[in-house]
């Protein structure tokens, strides 16, 4: 039973991109290496409106100003939950090592843990069995999902030569009032960063790109909430991913630790 609910829960993983954002893993910077996201618009000249500006440093000041734009690592741990066609299909115990901007280890499972190591476009799995390199479909998975993190979002992709920021329409996620900024980010990916109207935390991050094997749109969301103040940062501890609707991954965290130091051989398959 233990195996087939694990062979359930890798076969969502590759699907939806899955252990990057259903558990927090943050780490993806692209390299230089790594091709350009897929084109979802024209790309236009570069522009941020001044009001959209305005709310993204609240964001980021919400979210702990300095000490959230220097943080060199994160170390969480949690349990992490995956669904199919809106049932359970299984849960896992994790831990979780993030060194920014593109590296991550990856520890999921009790009695045999399965580690998952990536360094920027590069990624490898370790089990019982030995080291195999990441299957292409959830290694492009990781890397997409990390590129519009918050901490790469706000950190990074905002700041990208030729990114078209604006205002975007106030909404209601999870009956929670919010306030929009529209993101058309280098490479034409188009993002919707919807900020908590009260506090300014994100709350929800939006975007679609093109699913080249299948010939359609693909609509990512990943809702943070439960935050909570950690080595001055303001971090979610609750993350919850959905693929076109669905619910494909829930992270509880119940540890989080900032800038820890970590053995220098950790991301690499050594």
């Amino acid at each position: 039973m233990f195996s087939v609910v694990n062979t359930i829960v890798l076969r969502k993983l590759c699907i939806a991109g899955g252990l990057a954002l259903a558990t927090g893993a943050i780490a993806g910077l692209l390299t230089a290496q790594q091709p350009p996201p897929p084109q979802t618009t024209p790309q236009t000249a570069g522009h941020v409106d001044p009001q959209a500006r305005q709310m993204l440093d609240r964001a980021i000041q919400a979210l702990g100003g300095q000490a959230f734009l220097s943080a060199k690592s994160l170390t969480t741990k949690g349990r992490v939950f995956f669904f199919q066609d809106g049932a359970v299909a299984g849960l896992e115990p994790f831990e979780n090592w993030a060194l920014y901007p593109d590296k991550r280890r990856f520890s999921y499972g009790k009695t045999k843990p399965v580690i998952l190591i990536n360094k920027g476009n590069q990624g490898w799995e370790l089990d019982q069995y030995g080291l195999i390199a990441q299957p292409e479909t959830q290694l492009r998975g990781w890397i997409l999902s990390n590129r519009y993190s918050i901490e790469n979002l706000l950190r990074l992709r905002v700041n990208d030569p030729g990114v078209l920021i604006q205002v975007g329409q106030a909404d209601f996620v999870d009956n929670v009032a919010t306030e929009g900024i529209e993101i058309i980010a280098t490479g034409g990916t188009s993002v919707r960063l919807d900020l908590h109207r009260q506090t300014f935390l994100p709350y929800r991050i939006s975007y679609r790109v093109r699913n080249v094997n299948e010939d359609a749109w693909d609509d990512y969301s990943d809702a943070y909430a439960d935050y909570k103040m950690v080595d001055g940062i303001q971090t979610p501890m609750h993350i919850t991913r959905y693929l076109n609707g669905d619910r494909v991954g829930e992270t509880f965290r119940n540890f989080a630790k900032y800038n820890e130091d970590y053995p220098p051989n950790y991301f690499t398959a050594e």
